[in-house]
């Protein structure tokens, strides 16, 4: 979405999540293979914990150290409304994406304050572990791993 809408040679800052947890693995990974497929220049990735006020702190310094960043990849709704913030303060014209598609984030979306944010499908997840769960019971065979579509929520 950001090589889509900023450009392939993008120059992008990443907010992690709490490092070993498997969120920040698992989108951290996602991500990284995005850039390294790319021409993205990955400017800067720091950790800000999931957190709001600490996306906003680290996106502050990110923001002075990376005076032409183009657009922001927070791990987590939380991190991208801190990060946002810290855009909106610097006058900058900063794209930010967030991850979760909590209701604060999509109400971001929809003002057209964040990006876009990366919405998981809790029904959808529920239902294929009571499909999963009915599956084991029985004594049907199931994948080690289901993966389950994101959607990518935008204005």
């Amino acid at each position: 979405y950001i090589m889509e809408k900023v450009g392939e040679k993008a120059k992008v800052i990443q907010l992690e999540g709490i490092a070993g947890t498997s969120a920040a693995r698992e989108r951290g990974e996602g991500f990284m293979t995005a850039v390294k497929g790319s021409d993205m220049e990955l400017l800067a990735s720091q950790p800000a914990d999931f957190d709001r006020t600490k996306g906003l702190n680290v996106m502050e310094n990110l923001l002075a150290a990376n005076p032409d960043v183009q657009a922001v990849f927070a791990q987590n709704d939380e991190m991208a409304l801190g990060a946002l913030r810290a855009v909106q303060a610097s006058g900058k014209n900063v794209m930010v994406v967030g991850f979760d598609g909590t209701e604060d984030g999509i109400a971001a979306v929809n003002r057209g304050k964040l990006a876009a944010t990366i919405a998981q499908q809790p029904d959808l997840i529920g239902a294929l572990g009571v499909e999963t769960a009915d599956k084991v019971l029985k004594g049907e065979k199931v994948d080690e791993y289901i993966p389950v579509p994101l959607k990518v929520v935008t204005k």
